[in-house]
C-alpha cells in the first residue's frame, strides 16, 4: 500500500535541509572563486643544480593558503603561504628550465598559473673545490617603512660566484645574480628593526661565510608610537672550564619609566627573563648568560623590554655567537 505522506515528509524534508545548509553557508555557497595569479615571479639559478624561485602574493575574496611552484607544467613544489619564495633542486646542469607558479585557496581552488619564466642551470664545475670569500661592507638604508635597500663587496670564489643569497635573522628572504651586489627587499613592517646578512654561493652549491651583520630599522607608520627596541646590542663570549659566558650589553630604550625586566631569547625560544635584583639599572645594561654547550655551538640571540604598562616591547636586533674560548 502507497504512502503519499511519508513521500511529501521526505520532500519537505530535503527542501529544510537544503534551505538550512544555503543559511548556514554550506554547499549552496561554496567558494567557486580562483585566486589571483601571482605576480612578478623570478627565477634565479642558485647553483648548476638549483634553482631560486620568488614571486608577490596572490590575492583572493577567501583566504590563499599555499602557492605551487610548477616546472615546465609539472608540479615541482608546494610552500606555505607564508612563504613567497622556494629553493627547486636536483636539476642538471647546463639546461634551460621554465617557472611557473599557482596560488590555492582553502577551498582548494588553483589561480591561473603565473607569467612563465625561463631560467637556465650554469655549467657544472668539478674543478670548484673552494667555498666563495664572504661579502664585505655590508650597507644599506631604509628607502620607506616597507622596504630597505642594500649594497655589498663582492665576493671571490675559485671558479665564480653564481648568485647572493640575503638572510634575516638567519632565514633567507631573497637571493640575486652573482652578478649583483645590491638588493631591493619590501613587504617589511613599519617600526621594526631588522638584521641582514649576505652570502655568496658557487656553482657547486657552496656557501660562503656571513658577511657582517647590518642593523636596519624601517621608519614607523604615521601616528604609530615610538620603537621600544633595545639597541647597540653586544655579545662577547668567553670560555671558562666546561662552561661558556656570554656578557650582553645594550642600550635601553626610552620607555618614559622604568624597564623591570627583560626577556631573553635563543634561536626564537625564550630562554630567560632578566630580572634585576635591585633597582634597575639606567643607560647601558649588562648580562651575563652562562651555557654548557659544546664548543662550536652556535645561537642567535635578541632581547626585548617590559615596559612600565606591564607589556612586552620590541625586540633587539639580532646578535650571532659561536661557543669558543
Amino acid at each position: 500500500m502507497q504512502r503519499p505522506h511519508a513521500r511529501t515528509a521526505s520532500a519537505c524534508s530535503a527542501g529544510l535541509l537544503l534551505a538550512a545548509l544555503t543559511a548556514c553557508g554550506g554547499p549552496a555557497e561554496a567558494d567557486a572563486e580562483k585566486p589571483t595569479a601571482p605576480a612578478g615571479v623570478t627565477a634565479q639559478a642558485g647553483s648548476a643544480t638549483s634553482v631560486h624561485v620568488m614571486w608577490e602574493r596572490a590575492s583572493d575574496d577567501g583566504r590563499v593558503t599555499a602557492y605551487e611552484v610548477h616546472r615546465g607544467g609539472r608540479k615541482a613544489a608546494t610552500v606555505d603561504a607564508a612563504k613567497l619564495m622556494t629553493d627547486v633542486d636536483g636539476l642538471t646542469a647546463s639546461t634551460a628550465y621554465t617557472f611557473t607558479v599557482r596560488a590555492r585557496d582553502a577551498a582548494g581552488n588553483l589561480s591561473a598559473p603565473s607569467a612563465a619564466v625561463p631560467v637556465t642551470t650554469p655549467a657544472a664545475a668539478p674543478g670548484d673545490e673552494e667555498a666563495p670569500t664572504g661579502p664585505t661592507e655590508l650597507r644599506g638604508e631604509a628607502a620607506d617603512a616597507r622596504t630597505v635597500t642594500l649594497s655589498w663587496g663582492g665576493s671571490t670564489d675559485d671558479v665564480g660566484v653564481t648568485s647572493y643569497d640575503i638572510y634575516q635573522e638567519d632565514s633567507r628572504i631573497h637571493s640575486v645574480p652573482g652578478t649583483r651586489t645590491t638588493a631591493r627587499l619590501t613587504g617589511l613592517r613599519p617600526g621594526t628593526v631588522y638584521t641582514f646578512t649576505v652570502r655568496a654561493r658557487d656553482a657547486a652549491d657552496r656557501s660562503s661565510p656571513d658577511s657582517g651583520a647590518l642593523d636596519l630599522t624601517t621608519p614607523s607608520a604615521p601616528g604609530a608610537p615610538d620603537s621600544t627596541a633595545p639597541t647597540g646590542l653586544r655579545a662577547k663570549t668567553t670560555a671558562r672550564g666546561a662552561e661558556f659566558l656570554v656578557d650582553l650589553s645594550w642600550d635601553q630604550p626610552d620607555t618614559g619609566g622604568t624597564i623591570p625586566a627583560y626577556q631573553l631569547f635563543l634561536d626564537g625560544k625564550l630562554t630567560t627573563t632578566i630580572v634585576w635584583g635591585g633597582t634597575p639599572p639606567t643607560g647601558r645594561a649588562t648580562y651575563r648568560l652562562t651555557l654548557t654547550d659544546p664548543p662550536g655551538t652556535r645561537y642567535s640571540l635578541k632581547i626585548r623590554p617590559k615596559l612600565p604598562d606591564g607589556t612586552w616591547g620590541d625586540f633587539s636586533a639580532q646578535r650571532t655567537v659561536v661557543l669558543h674560548g
